[in-house]
């Protein structure tokens, strides 16, 4: 991941730590995975569905 801070003032320097910010889609996509939760609300919005009808697709559930 990124580290958590780092500054260009002065001495150049990096902490120590890092961001998990890799583990928050983990939990989206085992989500999923699980339910089909996201896929489904994401099919249902106007604009995937306009965009499905422009390309000559369709989705029903």
């Amino acid at each position: 991941g990124f580290y958590d801070a780092y500054s260009l003032e002065g001495e150049d320097w990096v902490a120590p730590y890092y961001l998990a910010i890799d583990q928050g889609p983990q939990v989206v996509m085992i989500e999923n995975y699980r339910s089909g939760l996201i896929w489904n609300l994401f099919m249902q919005t106007p604009e995937v569905q306009a965009g499905l009808e422009k390309l000559g697709f369709s989705y029903e559930k």
